[in-house]
């Protein structure tokens, strides 16, 4: 993984000192809150419905053991002794007083890591696959790329106050795991002869206007991945609307111009910019390859592996749903499940942080991974000490084996934290994980996503069930949609019709699983597989039956 340089030692500790005297002023009243606001959202601090909140980059998701046990640390001193990792494979607290949050970033600092554009209108943290580098299927690692445009978004003089904030997410995998058609600028990184080449899509973003991403340049040489990246935002900078932030992002302005012509703004701008650009932005890529070295691999005999496997069901049971193939033989890819059933989705003690620094150094080379389905990746184990990491995790209230079925659902923070939110999501997401924790099984794969106003921070429009929670006159109303995707083949989920209190939400889901249980062909057939073979009009019956039936 990437290691600071003393450039990057330097500007993250200036940064520090300059925040430092920001607070100052705030608090000594020399500074207003609306003065204020700006250069604290620059250091990702919000301020949220009962406390600020610091939102901590990790880039691309990708963490050390010392950087764990930093924030671990973190959690303790100045938070409540636990952190939520988010969607954006961030980690947030939401605890810390102002007054404190220079001292955590010097604390972050120490450790390799800062805050920097993961608020404000500006390029955020580039998310990727939480399995790169281990993935069977990728073309190539997409970190050192990932890294490479983190590098050059960082502080760029030209993108720091664009028209609305801007998200880029980058996949190398024949399966997209990174939802690149969910962000403004998605990046696939395909085989082209030998060489690699990137296919951009644009305009991609959930939201009010949801928005599913177009492919507008193909088979993008290395060398023309930043010149292209730099145009788009370019035409996007100038021409993207700030007189109202709801129609401020990327994908409206290229409906409102149609795809050829804001392409064809881009193509008039990119040979001043790649002239701009020189051989010095591979050099550094080069430079950037060399931190992403692949572990050596001692092999491993895997017999005492293969013995756990026959005789306790228990482990045998987590590894089929938390462990992934590794692409060396004899290794695995650890999904470790921060959804213990009835907890709140993504949130992790400092001592199970800890717990996962220990793993991870003792058996996974030092590495961990943050999911954008906020969880934890251990990327490289031997699956001979499988065994071993399954009774760690056990011990931490960590060893839940539930990827991929309904209480590995995603649920944003909501009205439990968020300023913007207009209902709770958190104690939704609890209630249906423990509500069907008896019955996951049955019902198989499953992704559930749940937000907690339009702004759509759980996803909830590419879910298989997607739930929206919203204020009805002064009540919290939940609206479903059915039949939504991530990957390749993305598509945003249908709509059902009027939305329910809680109560009337978990009875209407009941008849509605029931049903798929009813009509599906046969137990392998996935909810999401049945909606797609008989459409959502079944279901949205079973979700309105009752009101069919008294009207």
């Amino acid at each position: 993984m990437y290691r600071y340089n003393a450039f990057d030692e330097d500007f993250v500790r200036e940064r520090v000192a300059q925040f430092r005297d920001q607070v100052g002023r705030r608090l000594s009243g020399a500074l207003t809150e609306e003065e204020f606001k700006p250069l604290r959202l620059m250091n990702g601090v919000y301020l949220q419905l009962h406390a600020y909140m610091l939102r901590v980059a990790i880039p691309y998701g990708t963490l050390s053991s010392r950087q764990m046990r930093a924030l671990a640390d973190i959690a303790v001193r100045w938070d409540r002794g636990y952190g939520h990792f988010t969607t954006r494979q961030n980690i947030q607290f939401n605890w810390p007083l102002l007054v404190d949050t220079p001292d955590i970033l010097a604390a972050l600092a120490t450790a390799d890591m800062h805050a920097i554009q993961t608020s404000g209108n500006t390029i955020r943290n580039v998310t990727t696959d939480h399995f790169a580098g281990a993935a069977l299927d990728e073309v190539t690692d997409p970190r050192p790329y990932a890294e490479w445009i983190r590098q050059w978004s960082t502080d760029h003089p030209e993108f720091q106050f664009l028209p609305r904030k801007f998200k880029i997410a980058i996949s190398a995998g024949s399966v997209d795991r990174a939802v690149i058609k969910a962000h403004d600028i998605g990046l696939r990184l395909v085989q082209s002869g030998e060489d690699i080449a990137f296919d951009i899509y644009v305009g991609g973003g959930l939201g009010r206007t949801p928005v599913v991403g177009k492919r507008l340049f193909q088979g993008v040489a290395t060398e023309a991945l930043l010149p292209h990246l730099e145009a788009i935002l370019s035409v996007y900078n100038l021409a993207g609307r700030r007189d109202n932030k709801y129609k401020a992002r990327i994908k409206i302005l290229l409906q409102a111009m149609g795809e050829e012509a804001f392409k064809a703004s881009v193509e008039s701008v990119l040979p001043e910019v790649s002239a701009a650009c020189s051989s010095a932005e591979l050099t550094q890529l080069q430079n950037i390859m060399d931190h992403f070295t692949v572990p050596a691999f001692p092999e491993r005999d895997i017999e005492p592996y293969l013995e756990q496997i026959d005789t306790a069901p228990a482990f045998r049971d987590w590894v089929e749903r938390n462990v992934n193939p590794h692409k060396q033989e004899c290794y695995a890819s650890v999904t470790v499940s921060l959804k213990a059933h009835g907890q709140t989705p993504g949130d992790a003690s400092a001592e199970q942080m800890r717990c996962l620094a220990d793993i991870a150094e003792q058996y996974g080379f030092s590495e961990l991974r943050v999911s954008h389905e906020q969880n934890i990746v251990l990327p490289h184990i031997a699956q001979a000490d499988l065994p071993d990491v399954y009774q760690r995790l056990c011990s931490a209230q960590l060893a839940t084996a539930n990827i991929g079925l309904v209480s590995d659902l995603i649920a944003c923070p909501g009205m439990d934290y968020c300023a913007l939110a207009t209902a709770r999501s958190i104690p939704i997401a609890q209630r249906l994980s423990l509500r069907y924790q008896a019955r996951e099984r049955t019902l198989g794969p499953m992704k559930i996503k749940i937000s907690g106003c339009i702004n759509a921070c759980g996803h909830h429009h590419i879910g298989d069930i997607g739930i929206l929670g919203l204020d009805k006159a002064g009540v919290e109303n939940y609206q479903l949609t059915l039949g939504g995707r991530g990957g390749l083949a993305a598509k945003l989920g249908d709509k059902m019709g009027p939305g329910f209190s809680e109560d009337d939400l978990v009875l209407a889901l009941d008849r509605m699983l029931d049903t798929f249980l009813a009509l599906r062909l046969s137990p392998s057939e996935t909810f999401a597989a049945s909606v797609e073979r008989l459409g959502t009009e079944p279901f949205r019956a079973a979700l309105y039956e009752v009101s069919r039936d008294a009207a």
